[in-house]
């Protein structure tokens, strides 16, 4: 994954790609909301997602949580951790997932026997500064439905560009929960802008896929540039052989996890209050 997602962004030679897959690196199975990275932690390895999804996430006062960041297979989340010793903010587990936590020394010897690798991983680092900027720009300047909107268009393209997305189709497993945390929104002004885009047949919600039903009014109504991403279009393209969705449900929900198997709702959400964020347990 990790070799997948690096040619989304610029090609490697057959000695690099043979550097990255010597790395040493320890796999974990671990279970939806599970800590890998500690607010305060000193990390000594780097956390390479090979499946599932992954979030970065801060709690203030009273248990509010803020998520930063959503995290797909092949993503490195934690990279920053190679030059920032203690870590300001924590980085979970969104659904089950397998990781690779890779020693930060292999890493270093990476980069300093192969340069253009180094400057991936440094261009990388930049395409997630230019993803905050545009998650700010949301939250001070976009509509609840404009933000919800773009967020949908960027996840999109992240995952067609490491192959696990088409077709404007791709795995969403993020609850309204989630949605709100990440955007400055409630949960149930979550809900009514996603039945606003069902109605507008912008979108469908699918077991736990999302389905683009109009990808240039979602790309228009959002303002939506792609340019700040990065991606290498002939690298998508590559990948595009190993896309699988999961089987769709019957139903289109909105409830709890978005697209989730259930009831569709049709009048404002009943949300129950959402667990406490951290996990009681850590990856070792």
């Amino acid at each position: 994954m990790l070799i997948r997602k690096l040619e989304s962004i610029a090609p490697l030679s057959d000695d690099e790609r043979q550097a990255i897959l010597n790395l040493p690196a320890k796999t974990r199975a671990l279970r939806a909301s599970q800590d890998i990275v500690r607010d305060g932690d000193k990390p000594s390895q780097c956390c390479l997602i090979l499946s599932g999804w992954a979030y970065r996430y801060k709690i203030i006062g009273k248990g509010r949580r803020q998520i930063f960041s959503f995290h797909i297979p092949g993503d490195i989340p934690d990279l920053p951790s190679l030059h920032i010793n203690t870590a300001d903010h924590s980085l979970g587990t969104l659904t089950e997932a397998t990781v690779a936590l890779i020693p930060h020394d292999s890493l270093r010897d990476l980069i300093a026997r192969f340069p253009r690798v180094a400057a991936i991983l440094w261009r990388d680092t930049l395409v997630d500064a230019a993803i905050f900027r545009e998650w700010m720009i949301g939250m001070g300047r976009r509509s609840a439905l404009e933000r919800i909107a773009h967020l949908f268009c960027e996840l999109y393209l992240k995952l067609q560009a490491v192959g696990l997305a088409e077709s404007y189709r791709c795995s969403l497993p993020i609850t309204q929960i989630d949605l709100g945390d990440a955007l400055g929104l409630s949960n149930v002004h979550v809900n009514r802008v996603l039945q606003e885009m069902r109605r507008r047949r912008l979108i469908t919600l699918r077991g736990h896929a999302l389905v683009i039903e109009d990808w240039d009014e979602l790309n228009g109504l959002s303002e939506f540039d792609p340019t700040y991403l990065q991606v290498e279009e002939q690298a998508a393209v590559r990948n595009a052989h190993s896309f699988r969705l999961p089987k769709p449900s019957t139903e289109d929900s909105l409830t709890g996890r978005l697209g989730a198997p259930g009831v569709a709702v049709t009048g404002p959400a009943r949300l129950t209050p959402p667990a406490l964020p951290r996990s009681a347990t850590q990856v070792p």
